[in-house]
């Protein structure tokens, strides 16, 4: 038989050839289902489509999510080696959260009596944990989510989506028509990278194209709400002769009988928020060094059908995250939208317990030096602990980089030490 971190690299190639993007990871669910009952464990599955499987009187229970955020051409993922990297080529690579994926099913492979949920649709609001319908029988659970080795996460922000629209009426213009774009910046995750000075691209052309006199046929752009934007693009009308600058790259339209000869009234008003709109780190919390507050703004749909923003606001509490979201609901009412709030999920009060510092000791066998921290993102921790109180919890994982961008990658040895520490727990706990 294989070794077991060699099956955990196998499982995961096995699985990134089956499309599995969010709200549409169907074909991997009934993979993972098949797969699980197989091998001889008990297998259950909800509504949601949350995976439940069990073997014996399991005492820990091991979790990740299915779905990943596809990003260029992902759900076709093309897998390489790059100096002790895998990466994907120009698309997101879904270590976040196949890498975890993979461990449990290696894990399956050797019939462990243990407990493992995998879950729906986490990157698009942890919806497949906040709709949860199965009992839990372990008194245990390490989530696998986390990407940094070496690190015990035992808390997490809470987050919500605000949506905001209005319409957006229409007045004759003729002046030239110019499309200004802005691509190919770096991108990133709205959580764990919104404090490393990504630059995002509706902001970018937002200030553009307000300090220029231009009246908006369109805007677009952002790729998904929990990913800091890496393209947008504007047709505009304007009697100057607009040119690129730095990131901003302008081309003039050649007019035809269907060009739009319209533009949105309040282009002024719509282009002076979009320059000063809030985008970033809010507030810092020292004792964790991580943000404390934040906000991503993370898509633009503006032209003759009406006028939408989104945002994913971030806060490491709940009261904060309240605070902030009505704050926002404030300015964006100014600017005429109505807002409404999706996808909300609690944060996760940080906790040390028995359970904690058990994970402690046994990674510590693996990893010279291991840390305790709470990571400004949500992780489906803060669901579970508010359907089960008494449940104990922490977070693991191998090391990735640049999650929800073309940029992802996971460090192989990483993979490699995390597996071993998980293999050391699960002994523990047998």
């Amino acid at each position: 038989m294989q070794n077991g971190i060699s099956r955990v690299f196998e499982h995961f190639e096995a699985i990134s050839a089956i499309p599995h993007c969010s709200r549409q990871a169907k074909g991997l669910r009934d993979y993972l289902v098949n797969f699980a009952r197989e091998r001889g464990y008990e297998v259950s599955v909800d509504a949601a489509g949350n995976i439940l499987v069990r073997r014996g009187s399991p005492k820990l229970c091991l979790q990740a999510h299915y779905d990943m955020v596809c990003v260029g051409k992902a759900p076709e993922i093309e897998i390489v080696e790059d100096e002790g990297w895998l990466e994907a080529i120009d698309s997101s690579l879904g270590a976040d959260n196949g890498i975890a994926v993979a461990m449990m099913m290696a894990l399956m492979d050797e019939g462990k009596e243990l407990e493992f949920l995998w879950t729906a649709d986490e990157e698009v609001g942890l919806l497949g944990a906040k709709a949860l319908e199965m009992a839990l029988q372990s008194g245990a659970m390490l989530n696998l989510d986390n990407e940094e080795e070496g690190v015990v996460m035992i808390g997490c922000a809470g987050g919500v989506d605000l949506i905001a629209e209005r319409p957006c009426g229409l007045v004759s213009d003729e002046r030239p028509l110019w499309r200004v774009s802005v691509s190919g910046l770096p991108g990133g995750h709205s959580g764990v990278d919104i404090d490393k000075g990504i630059p995002n691209a509706l902001k970018i052309l937002g200030q553009y194209l307000a300090e220029r006199e231009v009246a908006l046929v369109r805007l677009e752009g952002g790729e998904r709400r929990n990913s800091i934007p890496v393209h947008a693009e504007a047709l505009v009308r304007s009697s100057e002769a607009l040119e690129d600058e730095a990131e901003v790259r302008v081309k003039q339209v050649e007019e035809g009988v269907e060009t739009p000869k319209a533009v949105l009234a309040e282009s002024e008003h719509l282009l002076r928020f979009l320059a000063t709109a809030p985008h970033g780190v809010v507030e810092e919390n020292t004792e964790l060094a991580i943000p404390e507050t934040s906000l991503n703004l993370a898509r633009v749909e503006w032209g003759a059908q009406g006028c939408r923003i989104e945002y994913s606001l971030r806060a490491m509490s709940d009261p904060e995250l309240e605070g902030l979201a009505e704050r926002m609901e404030t300015l964006l009412g100014r600017y005429g939208f109505t807002v409404r709030r999706e996808e909300g999920y609690p944060a996760w009060k940080p906790r040390r317990g028995p359970f904690v510092e058990k994970i402690v000791a046994l990674l510590e066998k693996e990893f010279p030096r291991v840390s305790v921290r709470a990571i400004h993102a949500g992780l489906e921790c803060g669901v579970f602990a508010q359907k089960y109180p008494s449940l104990q919890m922490a977070s693991i994982g191998p090391t990735i980089e640049n999650p929800h961008s073309v940029r992802e990658r996971v460090k192989i040895d990483s993979v490699k030490r995390t597996f071993d520490a998980l293999e050391r727990i699960v002994g523990d706990f047998s």
